[in-house]
């Protein structure tokens, strides 16, 4: 009888063991189902809290075209005036500001379009193109014809004002646009911190030249312009081409 009995406890032990295999399957799935709930769902923004994204971000490119609008008029008046490279391409780049931020306000008004965004970013990628070419033959006529510009003190005040505003206005399209995973909006925000940037610079050129008569420091600050003109243009068609 013992040899009967070994004999029928094996084909029990045998049948339980394929169950023990399918057992941890099903929880290890049903576990790794609910992490991917989990996460699905954190990481997904509720309706509401998209639109108030899409409203701040609406309200920051009013904003920032309502700045550039009214800083055209300044600053194009400051660089007729003084003749100066520099500030006639920042004049030139308040242009290709408001036209970021037409897209974007395109963008944002409407639903998420993916060959959409790649046209914009290509558009905005040629305006700066076409700023460096711009400012680069500018520069060459002011060398040819030794032309000096003069002091600016309309220049120096609204520069240091549009310095702050444009870093202000970038950091809040940064995380908006991180956010709500807008690429074109997050793009434009470093148009902007560049913008503010490029505010600085040319402060500084101007500065220079109304304090030392650095006349050449006006030419420098434009020099800057032309390559960031050159890398933000290389960095949309890059961004477009992803």
């Amino acid at each position: 009888m013992g040899g009967n009995v070994r004999t029928s406890s094996q084909p029990v032990t045998q049948a339980s063991e394929p169950t023990s295999p399918t057992g941890a399957g099903a929880e290890a799935g049903a576990g790794a189902g609910a992490g991917a709930g989990a996460e699905a769902g954190a990481g997904a923004l509720r309706p509401e809290r998209r639109r108030q994204l899409r409203r701040r971000g609406l309200r920051l490119e009013y904003a920032t075209l309502g700045w550039n609008v009214v800083e055209i008029g300044f600053v194009a008046a400051a660089a007729v005036a003084a003749r100066s490279v520099a500030l006639a391409g920042f004049t030139l780049d308040s242009c290709i500001e408001i036209f970021a931020s037409l897209v974007v306000v395109g963008q944002l008004r409407g639903d998420a379009d993916p060959d959409r965004e790649r046209r914009a970013l290509r558009r905005i990628g040629s305006a700066f193109f076409a700023l460096a070419c711009y400012l680069a033959a500018q520069t060459g006529v002011t060398l040819a014809f030794a032309v000096h510009p003069a002091r600016s003190p309309l220049g120096i005040g609204w520069l240091a004002a549009t310095a702050v505003v444009m870093f202000g206005l970038a950091a809040g399209k940064a995380r908006t646009g991180a956010e709500l995973g807008h690429p074109v909006l997050s793009a434009e925000a470093r148009v902007t911190v560049v913008d503010g940037a490029l505010a600085t610079g040319v402060l500084a050129g101007l500065v220079g030249n109304a304090l030392w008569g650095w006349w050449w420091a006006d030419l420098v600050a434009g020099v800057v312009v032309i390559g960031y003109g050159l890398r933000e243009g290389v960095h949309h068609w890059r961004e477009a081409d992803r």
